[in-house]
């Protein structure tokens, strides 16, 4: 077998276009063998070699303006809070100077009525008072004189109608508080009767009634000291038709 042997020489040098065409084979087959590399189950290999760090631009500004933010923020919420303590701090305020208010009118409307209360008592007792000061008033004739008898009588539990005691006044003095009986028995025993009903002096005396005159003249205490003894000897005035 014959080498395909060129003698140095006759060797020449490649030419421009050669070594193109050289090159172009040679990544050829490079591109071939790193076909026929990868994995038949299509997954890639990476690398353990670290890739490069970028480098990151920042800037100052940003960080200023986003702390501004923030502090802006929070000075916000805290004036939204400030806010939200006063509203119901004057809220509370005024529920306290309502509360105070409607305790002093209670108070105020409490010592009306117990002042109203107590002035109501007063004019009572005034009342009452005046009632006591000044007894029922009755008119200075016969009529005026029983009534005002009876009422007496009444008091002290003696018996005696109107009629009964005026049917003996009139029996026995027709009516005058000064008449004297100065011609029976009694006058010349020296005690003569006198008065409306002509009582005697000692008998006036006995049965006269606390509250009423001492003096036998009066016209009331004549009645009310002759009913008196009437009631005790006779029952009561009402009984008597005759001198007794």
């Amino acid at each position: 077998m014959l080498k395909n042997i060129l003698p140095r020489g006759r060797s020449r040098s490649l030419n421009r276009t050669q070594k193109a065409a050289i090159a172009g084979v040679g990544a050829l087959g490079a591109a071939a063998v790193a076909l026929t590399a990868v994995p038949a189950s299509g997954q890639t290999t990476t690398t353990s070699e670290a890739a490069p760090t970028a480098k990151v631009a920042y800037s100052t500004k940003q960080i200023q303006d986003v702390h501004a933010g923030v502090t802006g923020q929070l000075a916000g919420a805290s004036q939204k809070v400030a806010a939200i303590e006063a509203k119901k701090e004057a809220a509370a305020k005024k529920a306290t100077a309502k509360k105070a208010t409607a305790e002093k009118k209670a108070a105020a409307e409490k010592a009306a009525a117990k002042r109203a209360a107590k002035e109501t008592t007063s004019r009572s007792a005034q009342r009452t008072e005046v009632k006591k000061a000044a007894p029922k008033s009755y008119p200075n004739n016969l009529d005026g004189w029983i009534r005002e008898a009876r009422s007496i009588m009444k008091k002290h539990g003696i018996p005696g109608t109107y009629e009964g005691i005026h049917r003996n006044i009139m029996r026995e003095s027709s009516g005058n508080p000064k008449a004297i009986n100065d011609w029976d028995i009694n006058a010349i025993n020296g005690i003569p009767s006198k008065g409306l009903l002509q009582v005697i002096p000692p008998t006036f005396a006995a049965y006269h009634v606390p509250g009423t005159s001492k003096n036998i003249y009066d016209p009331v205490a004549n009645i009310v000291a002759a009913c008196n003894y009437a009631a005790d000897k006779y029952g009561t005035m009402d009984n008597v038709d005759s001198a007794y």
